[in-house]
C-alpha cells in the first residue's frame, strides 16, 4: 500500500526506520513501529473503519485518544477476538489482525445501512412504541431479532487462554495524567522525595504537549518533557506508569487501574493486562480536557475529526488531512489552524461563527457556519454558509473545535458533583469538592500551556504539605499563557441530521424529540436516546447534547445539570478484573503455615472452607483416623495440644466510631468492653438468622479484632462493608481483613501454661483477655481463649513466622507430654462442650434457636434484631439439644432425622435433626448434637435418631448440649 498521506519528516513518535506489516478486512497494510491503528490507516487512505450502531452509516477516526466513539474494531489473535478495541489505542505490530466490525456484508457495502433509509421511522423511542403490539410477538418475534441485531463487535464464543495479572501498589502521591500539569507535579514531588506514581494512558507522558508542540523555555514542548522524563526516571522514589489508565476512584485513596501490557505486541508469555489496586495518601487529577465537536448536517462523514484529533495525528503520527477546513467557536481551533498551516499543511478555510476580524495565510470565514458535507464512504467537500452566501470548498479531512470538556470523571466518582462555568463553557469541580484529590491544569479549567505547569506545581506543594513533606519551590518555564475565548455555539439549524453521539447515533432531532415527550431530566433524555450509553460513554457528546436539552426545554445548562460519572472511565475486560481466576486460580489452594510441617508428620489434609487443614497427626502402631483422634482429644484433656487456628477470619476494625459499629452488627455490646479483654460475638443477618459467631478483642481505645468461624470469613466482611456503606457511611469506621497477615496457633490443655514457659511466655491472662508481647524480637499477641473447653491460650504472629513458631509449639508440647492435634479432634472437643460450627449455625436458626437468645441485648438495636423478633422465629422452634445413646456402644450419625420413639419415619412426625456427632473417648460414647421441636423442655427424654439413608436407627438421650464441664471451670481456672 501506498502512504501518499504521511507528511514527510512529521511523526513525533513514529521510527520511519522500522515498518511494520499489519491486515485490516484482510488487506494488508504498512505502517511504522510507533503508529496506532488508526494513524496507520490514516496515512495509507483509508478513513472508513466503521459503522454506526443504529443505522450503520459510515464512520472513520476522530480522535487519537481513549475517547474515540466511532473507530472500533475486533482484533484477532488466534482464539482471542476482543470486540470494540479503539483503533486510536491499538499499537500496530508485525502480522496484527484488524478486522471491522457491526456490518452485514463488507464494510463498503453494508447491507444493513439500509437502516439508514429507515431512519425517519427509527427516531429516538422507535423501539419503546413500536415492539408493543401485537403483545404475542414480542417473544417469538420482536426480542429475538433486537438481540441479533444488538451490539457492535462479537466475542469468539471460545475460552481466552491469554494471561492476565493483577497487582497492588502504595503511594504518597498518585498522579493522573502526564500533560504539563502532570509532569510539574511529578517533578515537584519527586524532588521532594515523595513516593509518587505517574499515570498515563497513553505511550509516552506529554499529553497534548506532543501534539501540539508549543515552545517551552525557547525549545519545543517534546524536547522539554524529554529532560522533565530524564529526571524522573532517575529518582528512586518515581514510578512512571506509561499504557495505564486509571478507571475508577473509590473509598480512602484506593484508586482501579488498567495498564496495556502487551496489547502493543504480538501475543506472547506476557500477560495482556494488569489490573491494578493502587491506594494513595493523596493524588492529582491532572487529565487534561477532552474536546467537543459542533453539530451540523452530515458531521459523521470518515474524514470528520476533532480538531485535537486532527492535531494529534499529525503531530505524533506525521498524517497529513489536508485539504482541512476547521469549523470552531473558539481561539483553540484558530490556534489548531495557524499551527497546522506553519507547518504545511493545506487550511483550505477557517469558518468561525463568531464575528472576528483576522487576517491569516488561509481564507477565514467569520460570521459562518457549515451546513452540510458530501461524501458517504469518505468527505469530498463540506458547504460554508457565510456573509456572502454559500461555498462548497473541497476538503479531505473536516476539524471539528466546539470547546473543551474539563475530564472530571474521575473526580465525581465518590458523589462530587461540577457546576458549569460560563466562561469556560464547560463543567468544572467547584473548590473544596474532592478532599485528597487535587485538581490540576485543564482538568480544573485552566487551558493555557504556562497555567497548567504553574497549577500542576501548586496542586502538588499543597498534597506535599498535607503528606508533612517540605519541597523547595519549582521555577516555571516559560511557555505561552494565551487566554481562552469562545463563543455559546452548539449546533447548526440548517435542516437535516446534525449528529451529537456518533456511536449510539444520536442527532440533535432525538434530543429535541425526548424534551417533547415529556423527557426534560437529563438522565431521562439519555435513556430515552441512548445519548451517552455508546462504549465512550459520551465523552465528547454528553455537554453538547444537554446544551441542546436546556435549549429546548427553556432552561439554562447549568439548570439542566450534567448525567452522573460512574466507574470505570474506559473499558475493564473481565478477563483482567478477574486476573488468575482459572483453575486452580478461581479456587485457590490455601494453606496454612504449618502445612508442611503437618504433612511431614504424616497428616492427611482436609478441606475447611476455603483451606487445607490436617485432619489428625497419625503416630507408629496407630491404624486409623479413630486411635489418632482419640489419642489426640486424651491428650488436650490431660496434658497440652497446639493447634493452627490461622484459618478463622480475623476483621481489623478501627475508628472513632468502631465500637459503636460493631455493637450495631453484633447482638451483644461491645463498645463496653475495655482494651485487653475479649468478648464471645454473634452476629444476625438481616432477616434475623445468625450468620456467624466469633470472638472480639479491644487493641485499643478505637481498635477492635473481630475473629470469624473459618467458612464465614469472606460472608461477614462483606457483610460489615456493607452495613458500613449501607447504613452507616458517615460513621468514622474502617474495616480491614487481616486473616491472611497473622499466623495463630491455639495451645490448650492443662499444661499449657508450661508449653508456653518454654518459649519464654509467661501468660498471666485472665479467661478472655489478651496482651501484646514480643517473641525474640517478633511482634506478637496472645489471646486466653478455648475452644477445647480447657485451659487455652491463642498466640498470633505475623504469617511470615508462622512455621517456625509452630515447630517451636509442637516441640514444647511433645516436651509436656503433649502434642500437636488435628480437625478430628478439635470437632470432638468442641461436641463435648457443646460449642458452634456451621454445623448448627447453618443459616436457618436464630438467636434462641441455639441457646443464645439472652445474647440479643434489650439496651440497644442491632441488625437483624426487629426480624428475629417476627413470631415465626419465636414460636415452636427447633432448639439445640444434645444426644447420647442409650446403648452406649452404638454410632450415630450427621444428617439423621429425630422421631418420637414410636413414630414411624415420615415427613408429618419429623421432631428434628441431627448436625454434629463425635466419638468422645472423655465421656466413652458417641456424641450428637442437632435441633429438636421444643427441645430445651425435652432433656431426658428417649427418642429416636433414623438414618434412612444408612438404615440405622438408635435410640437417644435427650441431654443439656454441654456434656463436658458444664460450669466451665476447666477453662476459667
Amino acid at each position: 500500500m501506498t502512504r501518499a498521506y504521511r507528511f514527510p519528516g512529521k511523526g513525533l513518535l513514529i521510527d520511519r526506520a522500522r515498518k511494520v506489516q499489519f491486515t485490516f478486512d484482510g488487506r494488508v497494510f504498512q505502517g511504522f513501529h510507533g503508529d496506532t491503528l488508526a494513524s496507520a490507516l490514516l496515512a495509507n487512505g483509508q478513513r472508513l473503519m466503521a459503522r454506526s450502531f443504529k443505522y450503520h452509516r459510515p464512520r472513520g477516526v476522530m480522535t487519537a485518544g481513549s475517547e474515540e466513539p466511532s473507530a472500533l474494531v475486533e482484533i484477532h489473535e488466534g482464539a482471542q477476538q476482543t470486540p470494540n478495541v479503539r483503533a486510536t489505542m491499538q499499537e500496530i505490530y508485525e502480522g496484527l489482525d484488524a478486522r471491522s466490525q457491526n456490518r452485514l456484508g463488507s464494510l463498503g457495502f453494508d447491507l444493513l445501512a439500509v437502516n439508514d433509509r429507515l431512519s425517519p421511522f427509527l427516531g429516538a423511542g422507535f423501539y419503546y412504541k413500536t415492539f408493543m403490539w401485537p403483545r404475542a410477538f414480542w417473544e417469538k418475534l420482536y426480542e429475538p431479532a433486537i438481540r441479533r441485531a444488538a451490539g457492535l463487535g462479537r466475542l469468539s464464543g471460545r475460552a481466552d487462554e491469554a494471561a492476565y495479572e493483577k497487582a497492588f501498589a502504595h503511594c504518597d502521591l498518585l498522579i493522573i495524567g502526564a500533560g504539563p500539569a502532570g509532569l510539574m507535579s511529578a517533578l515537584t514531588a519527586g524532588r521532594a522525595g515523595a513516593d509518587v506514581i505517574l499515570a498515563t494512558e497513553d505511550t509516552q507522558p506529554g499529553g497534548r504537549l506532543l501534539s501540539d508542540q508549543p515552545v517551552i523555555d525557547g525549545q519545543p514542548a517534546p524536547l522539554w518533557v524529554d529532560s522533565v522524563m530524564a529526571e524522573l526516571r532517575s529518582l528512586p522514589n518515581i514510578r512512571v506508569m506509561t499504557r495505564t489508565t486509571v478507571t475508577g476512584r473509590y473509598d480512602h485513596g484506593t484508586f482501579g487501574a488498567l495498564e496495556r501490557v502487551s496489547l502493543h505486541k504480538a501475543p506472547g508469555e506476557a500477560p495482556r493486562e494488569c489490573f491494578w489496586r493502587i491506594v494513595a495518601r493523596h493524588a492529582i487529577l491532572a487529565s487534561g480536557a477532552l474536546e467537543r465537536p459542533l453539530a451540523h448536517p452530515d458531521n459523521d462523514r470518515p474524514g470528520v475529526m476533532l480538531a485535537s484529533g486532527v492535531s494529534a495525528q499529525f503531530g505524533r503520527y506525521g498524517v497529513d488531512p489536508g485539504p482541512l477546513v476547521i469549523f470552531s467557536n473558539n481561539d483553540s481551533g484558530l490556534q489548531t489552524a495557524r499551527t497546522l498551516t506553519a507547518q504545511g499543511v493545506e487550511i483550505a478555510a477557517y469558518v468561525d461563527p463568531r464575528p472576528i476580524a483576522v487576517t491569516e495565510d488561509f481564507p477565514v470565514y467569520p460570521e459562518a457556519q457549515i451546513t452540510g458535507t458530501r461524501g458517504r464512504l469518505g468527505l469530498r467537500d463540506v458547504a460554508v454558509r457565510h456573509k456572502g452566501g454559500t461555498s462548497v470548498i473541497a476538503a479531505r479531512t473536516l476539524a471539528l473545535a466546539g470547546g473543551w470538556n474539563p475530564n472530571i470523571a474521575l473526580a465525581c466518582h465518590l458523589g462530587a458533583r461540577p457546576v458549569w462555568e460560563p466562561v469556560l463553557q464547560s463543567f468544572v469541580m467547584p473548590p473544596g469538592s474532592t478532599p485528597g484529590l487535587g485538581i490540576a491544569g485543564a482538568a480544573g479549567g485552566l487551558l493555557s500551556t504556562r497555567a497548567a505547569l504553574i497549577d500542576g506545581r501548586d496542586k502538588a506543594l499543597t498534597a506535599l504539605s498535607a503528606l508533612d513533606l517540605r519541597a523547595a519551590v519549582t521555577d516555571i518555564p516559560q511557555a505561552e499563557d494565551t487566554p481562552y475565548a469562545i463563543a455559546p455555539f452548539w449546533a447548526v439549524d440548517a435542516g437535516g441530521r446534525a449528529w451529537l453521539d456518533f456511536a449510539n447515533d444520536v442527532t440533535t432531532k432525538d434530543v429535541k424529540l425526548a424534551a417533547q415527550e415529556g423527557f426534560t431530566a437529563v438522565e431521562h433524555m439519555k435513556r430515552y436516546t441512548t445519548q451517552g450509553m455508546a462504549p465512550d460513554q459520551g465523552k465528547s457528546s454528553n455537554v453538547a447534547a444537554l446544551a441542546v436539552l436546556a435549549d429546548a426545554t427553556g432552561q439554562g445548562i447549568a439548570e439542566t445539570g450534567l448525567t452522573t460519572y460512574r466507574p470505570p472511565y474506559g473499558p475493564v475486560s473481565i478477563a483482567a478484573l478477574g486476573a488468575g481466576g482459572r483453575g486452580e486460580g478461581f479456587a485457590p489452594v490455601r494453606r496454612l503455615t504449618s502445612d508442611a510441617k503437618s504433612r511431614a508428620m504424616g497428616a492427611p489434609m482436609i478441606e475447611a472452607g476455603l483451606w487445607y487443614r490436617p485432619s489428625y497427626f497419625p503416630r507408629p502402631g496407630e491404624t486409623g483416623w479413630r486411635e489418632a483422634c482419640d489419642r489426640e482429644v486424651r491428650l488436650v484433656r490431660v496434658k497440652a495440644g497446639v493447634a493452627d487456628v490461622s484459618s478463622l477470619g480475623k476483621i481489623d476494625v478501627q475508628g472513632a466510631d468502631a465500637g459503636r459499629f460493631l455493637d450495631f452488627v453484633y447482638t451483644n455490646t461491645m463498645s463496653s468492653l475495655r482494651p485487653g479483654k475479649v468478648r464471645y460475638g454473634l452476629m444476625l443477618r438481616e432477616d434475623g438468622f445468625v450468620m456467624d459467631d466469633g470472638t472480639c478483642a479491644r487493641l485499643g481505645p478505637e481498635h477492635f479484632l473481630v475473629t470469624t468461624t473459618t467458612s464465614a470469613a469472606g460472608l461477614v466482611m462483606r457483610h460489615l462493608d456493607f452495613v458500613h456503606q449501607a447504613f452507616c457511611a458517615d460513621w468514622d469506621v474502617r474495616l480491614l481483613s487481616v486473616t491472611e497477615a497473622w499466623a495463630q496457633f491455639s495451645v490448650a490443655g492443662p499444661r499449657s501454661k508450661e508449653v508456653l514457659g518454654r518459649l519464654g511466655i509467661t501468660p498471666g491472662l485472665p479467661f478472655m483477655g489478651w496482651r501484646g508481647l514480643s517473641l525474640n524480637g517478633v511482634p506478637a499477641r496472645l489471646f486466653r481463649i478455648s475452644f477445647s473447653g480447657e485451659e487455652g491460650y491463642e498466640i498470633a504472629v505475623p504469617t511470615r513466622y508462622g512455621a517456625a513458631l509452630f515447630d517451636a509449639l509442637v516441640a514444647a508440647a511433645e516436651a509436656e507430654e503433649g502434642g500437636a492435634y488435628g480437625m478430628e479432634a478439635l470437632n470432638v472437643l468442641r461436641v463435648e462442650k457443646g460449642f458452634l460450627t456451621h454445623a448448627e449455625i447453618h443459616g436457618r436458626v436464630t438467636a434462641g434457636d441455639v441457646g443464645l437468645g439472652r445474647m440479643v441485648s434489650d439496651a440497644k438495636d442491632c441488625i437483624g434484631k426487629a426480624a428475629a423478633q417476627r413470631p415465626g422465629l419465636v414460636e415452636n422452634r427447633e432448639q439445640l439439644v444434645g444426644l447420647m445413646p442409650v446403648n452406649q456402644g452404638e454410632d450415630l450419625s450427621a444428617g439423621a432425622h429425630l422421631y418420637n420413639e414410636k413414630d414411624p419415619a415420615e415427613r408429618a412426625f419429623n421432631q428434628g435433626y441431627v448436625t454434629s456427632v463425635a466419638p468422645s473417648p472423655t465421656l466413652g460414647c458417641w456424641l450428637g448434637l442437632g435441633f429438636l421441636k421444643n427441645g430445651r423442655a425435652r432433656h431426658g427424654e428417649v427418642i429416636r435418631l433414623d438414618d434412612g439413608l444408612r438404615r440405622r436407627a438408635v435410640l437417644v438421650e435427650v441431654r443439656d448440649p454441654v456434656f463436658f464441664d458444664p460450669d466451665g471451670g476447666r477453662m476459667r481456672d
